[in-house]
């Protein structure tokens, strides 16, 4: 049972890591498979997903196309507002839209992301510690200075300069002028994002955050 119990239409960030800060993403095959566990898992359907994954309409379409055809009438979970996956970690911001969605949502991803690691790499047990961390966001503008920090999360690590350089986030998404069907994140109904403003209001944070731990102490706790 979690300690508290989350509630239909709110927003959260969800927070979940590896046992002992063991690397669960290796290469870009890994990255992209956490990726697409996300997509899949948001909406209810009786398909497993190895399964899908060799339906004819995936290879004619794409994963995320045929994911749209497939499930666009189905029940949703949770909505995905914004995500980064790091070597140990994943950050998920998440608004759950039936009961019990997320604590759903991420007990499918994490097993079935946990299944395939093990697989390729002939290993056996849990990968990831067994509560996943869940923090209320209260408002709007809580919620965009949390986009930033998590996006700017592979910066302040120094795995790369600049956020537009880790593909493995939803900074893309965030900065892109146009729509198209690769996008997992919906977040219109919430921030007004202007692509420029918001490139400049990230990445104008930078030195601050890499230098300062108080921003991490005061969304994860």
């Amino acid at each position: 049972m979690r300690k508290s119990v989350l509630t239909i239409g709110e927003v959260y960030h969800i927070f979940t890591r590896s046992i002992a800060d063991y690397i669960v993403f290796n290469n870009d095959s890994e990255f992209d498979h956490m990726w697409q566990l996300i997509r899949y898992f948001k909406v209810e359907n009786g398909i497993k997903f190895s399964d899908f994954l060799e339906l004819k309409i995936v290879r004619q379409e794409g994963f995320n196309n045929a994911c749209n055809i497939l499930f666009k009438d189905n029940k949703e979970l949770v909505q995905i507002i914004a995500y980064c996956f790091m070597p140990t970690h994943i950050h998920l911001v998440l608004k759950q839209l039936e009961d019990n969605g997320i604590s759903k949502y991420i007990k499918d991803i994490l097993i079935s992301y946990t299944r395939y690691f093990n697989t390729q790499h002939g290993r056996k047990g849990p990968l990831w510690e067994s509560r996943f961390k869940s923090v209320l966001v209260n408002n709007n503008e809580q919620l965009l200075h949390l986009t930033r920090y998590i996006h700017l999360n592979p910066v302040t690590a120094k795995f790369v300069n600049k956020p537009y350089e880790w593909f493995n986030s939803s900074y893309k998404e965030y900065i892109a002028d146009v729509v198209d069907n690769s996008k997992v994140c919906q977040f219109s109904d919430l921030l007004e994002i202007q692509p420029s403003m918001y490139s400049k209001f990230v990445n104008n944070q930078i030195a601050y955050q890499r230098e300062s731990a108080k921003i991490k102490k005061l969304l994860l706790e």
